[in-house]
């Protein structure tokens, strides 16, 4: 919700006290299974998280990758069992916020709630985007989209980051995000080297040609809004 703009001090107070403590989960555990009953929302303080759904075949679509900062378990708020898995990439760090509490917040700083709902608005948009990506795009304009999504959201958590960065993720991993076998993951990797559009050594990548790889990747420029003297006052 930050990058509309930031919460004033006294509501990133209230925002912390109504917050659980901080909870360490370790690497491939569970933190909330598809089906269960949503009695929280989670802030993501440290780690990745995986955001997955199970279809029929007992297959796995990924959904979102969850970086630091995000909030996880939100869109199963609106219904009664949760729609997706929650997993832990690596060993992370959380805080739940309970429904009740979540409700508090609405009702105590509707400024931060109004950020929260232009951050769910933008989610809505990047996932309108891969759902395009993914239905009509080939597979080399679908990875192209995912690293360019990947890295620009690393940046905004760590601004002076350059084209290179480290990730956990299996070449499984990121098929079941954009619709591929791992096997053809690796071809479209290899295919990328060869265009000296990125590099890879294990887990790092560089992205050689980032402008390049935006053009390829077929995804609309976005641009968030700029005049939000629409949203309620922030609280003092």
């Amino acid at each position: 919700m930050t990058e509309f703009r930031s919460p004033s001090p006294a509501e990133l107070e209230i925002f912390a006290s109504l917050a659980g403590p901080v909870q360490s989960v370790a690497r491939n555990r569970t933190i909330r299974r598809e089906g269960d009953r949503p009695q929280s929302v989670y802030m993501l303080v440290d780690g990745w998280v995986l955001s997955s759904m199970t279809l029929a075949d007992g297959s796995r679509q990924i959904v979102k990758v969850h970086l630091p900062g995000d909030m996880l378990g939100s869109p199963s708020v609106a219904l009664d069992r949760a729609a997706e898995t929650l997993t832990a990439l690596t060993p992370v760090k959380l805080r739940p916020i309970s429904l009740s509490a979540l409700g508090s917040l609405f009702m105590r700083t509707p400024h931060m709630a109004a950020l929260l709902f232009l951050s769910a608005q933008q989610e809505r948009v990047i996932l309108m985007d891969r759902l395009c990506s993914i239905g009509r795009t080939s597979a080399e304009c679908r990875l192209a989209a995912f690293l360019v999504h990947l890295h620009d959201r690393l940046k905004r958590i760590r601004p002076d980051m350059g084209p290179r960065f480290e990730h956990p993720l299996t070449q499984e991993q990121i098929g079941d995000t954009i619709g591929l076998t791992a096997v053809h993951v690796n071809r479209v990797f290899r295919g990328l080297e060869e265009k000296k559009l990125i590099l890879r050594d294990g887990h790092s990548i560089e992205l050689l040609d980032i402008a390049a790889l935006r053009r390829l990747s077929g995804v609309s420029a976005r641009t968030l809004a700029q005049d939000l003297s629409w949203l309620p006052k922030p609280l003092h």
